[in-house]
């Protein structure tokens, strides 16, 4: 399958050019803040309007900052510790999800802090709305041709302009459908149907567990940087960096159902 063909340009007037992935940015952030709104309809009313609206910006700038970095120390950091100044030309790419996820904690901790809201029940909110930038994230990954899978010969298998002409996995959808849409709906139905708001934590756990089950899996099907490749054991960076993300949504999955359980012992 030949890889269509889709300016990495979304809209151009004159000198100014957007490209898809600020779009899946804009798109993410904004649909984000949109299924947050309306969760913030129903208990517990964690935070008002005005303070979700001032928690964007916190989150926009703590993502590219975070990813930055992140991509800087994690895949590439003696390529830029040899051209420093680059670090900043973030319109070139090169962001890390566990960079930015990084970025994003600190700055829910400190906006939390600073307007007195229950960190935990807070977290669960970004937690539930993540997976849909996610999926706006991935869906930009294809359209550029990049972070494309491994040589594969399935029928769906697709050859990317910067694949080296053979057919390979479009990861990209891979994580797209996992990290995006499965992890989404998943999340959905434990709001609906479990209560699942009412376990301040859960949702997080329930998130950080979902996206580095579903990392580590589709690691085996996505190629290693170039400039990195396998680690031990054929393992990739991804892996490796997804495991506490996994051990880290165990534990607050485990505190969340201890608290439930502890709440019905006293109400017997």
């Amino acid at each position: 399958m030949i890889f269509p063909n889709i300016d990495p340009i979304a809209v151009s007037m004159g000198p100014l050019a957007i490209r898809w992935y600020s779009l899946a940015y804009i798109f993410g952030l904004l649909g984000g803040w949109f299924f947050i709104l309306q969760l913030l309809r129903h208990p517990p009313y964690v935070m008002s309007r005005s303070q979700l609206s001032n928690f964007l910006s916190w989150a926009i700038i703590s993502i590219i900052i975070g990813g930055r970095i992140g991509y800087v120390f994690f895949y590439n950091f003696s390529y830029y510790i040899q051209n420093p100044i680059e670090i900043f030309f973030v319109w070139q790419g090169g962001m890390s999800f566990h960079g930015g996820f990084s970025g994003i904690v600190i700055a829910i901790i400190l906006f939390t802090k600073i307007n007195k809201i229950s960190l935990l029940c807070f977290s669960d909110l970004i937690a539930s709305a993540a997976p849909i930038g996610l999926f706006f994230g991935r869906i930009a990954n294809f359209i550029n041709g990049e972070l494309y899978g491994r040589v594969t010969d399935v029928s769906w298998a697709i050859v990317f302009p910067n694949g080296g002409g053979t057919p390979r996995h479009p990861s990209q959808l891979y994580e797209a459908a996992l990290e995006g849409i499965g992890l989404y709906l998943i999340i959905l139905i434990l709001i609906l149907f479990a209560n699942a708001r009412k376990l301040p934590g859960l949702l997080m756990g329930v998130f950080l567990f979902g996206y580095g089950t579903s990392r580590i899996i589709i690691e085996f099907f996505r190629e290693p940087d170039s400039h990195i490749g396998f680690l031990i054991g054929s393992t990739t960076i991804g892996q490796w960096l997804s495991v506490p993300l996994v051990l880290a949504g165990i534990y607050f999955i485990s505190c969340a159902n201890s608290k439930s359980a502890n709440s019905k012992n006293i109400l017997e």
